[in-house]
């Protein structure tokens, strides 16, 4: 069974958004393994699709040439037939070429010559499909994949159900609110949110909050002083507890990050807010029975990640999305009207 590793050490969306290649890799004989950075190594951990999983903390431990080496040295120590490498970086087309790995496909560009065989990044597809095609060389048909899929274990979804149950979201319909974002000008207003929250809080609508540690202020500002109070899971949960959160629920609303693909794997509709990047980047959720929320504009699209300030300096792309537009969107995916 010839083996392959998959070169993914960015955010934790990418390495969802590279789920569907193992589980092709997989159908197709292959046995898969990731290199990914610490963050995200949970998502895969109990994944049947994925035999093993490789760390590479490149901003921690491994941090510098010496840790380098001894990712390096991880990866041979795997005897890997084949890498396929999504993730566009110097480092990520250098450790597998360093470990030996004697076939390796990537995209091209400024590494093609550091790969085998270099396959052209469409910038008109899903990541999703952009990554699929990275599998041709292998003999893998180019038909369009399955979503991404999680699936979280019995554990993971017995405290989601109690998280839910203490703040008496037992029964009826609930929406995620996932107000944070690595990048700021991704982050739609948290008066948004508020005001999302309050009216479906008022229509009696279960409203949970969602992020990790580096959200809990956020969520606290969008849920302060609103009553009923939305339960706020920021900060108090795993990847894959956050996962069997999202299961949960019947919709999430989210800035262009990681929640909305983790949703989206877990087969929760999702209302996805585009301020400084456009779906047709690649990164919107994959799927049906999605909704995109965005402004046309002639700044936009002004990144490909986002950034720490509005180069323009007023910030329209997301401070003019109207909480009503918004509301109005989760309502048609309940399946309340409008």
């Amino acid at each position: 069974m010839p083996r392959t590793l998959i070169v993914q050490t960015a955010f934790i969306g990418d390495v969802v958004l590279a789920l569907p290649m193992a589980s092709a890799l997989r159908d197709a004989g292959f046995k898969v393994d990731f290199l990914v950075a610490p963050r995200t190594a949970e998502l895969l951990a109990s994944h049947p699709d994925v035999s093993g999983v490789l760390v590479y903390d490149k901003r921690g431990r491994d941090r510098g040439s010496l840790g380098f080496l001894r990712a390096v040295k991880s990866v041979r120590e795997g005897r890997f037939d084949f890498a396929i490498i999504p993730h566009r970086s110097l480092r990520s087309a250098l450790l597998p070429l360093f470990a030996g790995v004697s076939e390796r496909i990537g995209f091209s560009g400024p590494f093609s010559a550091l790969y085998t065989c270099s396959i052209p990044r469409s910038s008109e597809l899903h990541e999703v499909l952009r990554n699929f095609s990275l599998l041709e060389p292998l003999g893998i048909s180019p038909t369009p994949p399955e979503p991404p899929w999680l699936s979280p274990g019995r554990g993971h979804r017995k405290k989601a159900r109690a998280f839910l149950s203490e703040h008496g979201l037992d029964d009826g319909p609930i929406v995620a609110l996932a107000p944070g974002s690595v990048w700021p000008t991704k982050r739609w207003p948290p008066d948004g949110f508020r005001e999302v929250a309050k009216e479906l809080l008022r229509k009696g609508i279960g409203v949970v909050l969602v992020g990790g540690p580096g959200d809990i202020a956020l969520c606290g500002r969008v849920a302060d002083g609103l009553s009923p109070s939305p339960a706020v899971a920021a900060g108090k949960m795993s990847l894959m507890e956050s996962a069997a959160l999202l299961e949960l629920c019947s919709v999430l609303v989210s800035n262009d990050s990681a929640p909305v693909h983790i949703a989206s794997a877990v087969g929760t509709k999702v209302v996805a807010l585009f301020g400084p990047t456009v779906p047709a980047f690649g990164f919107g959720p994959y799927g049906r029975e999605h909704s995109i929320v965005e402004l046309d504009l002639p700044c936009r699209p002004c990144s490909s990640h986002g950034g720490k300030k509005c180069p323009k300096g007023h910030f329209m792309c997301m401070k003019r999305i109207a909480a009503e537009r918004v509301l109005e969107e989760v309502l048609v995916l309940l399946g309340t009207g409008t």
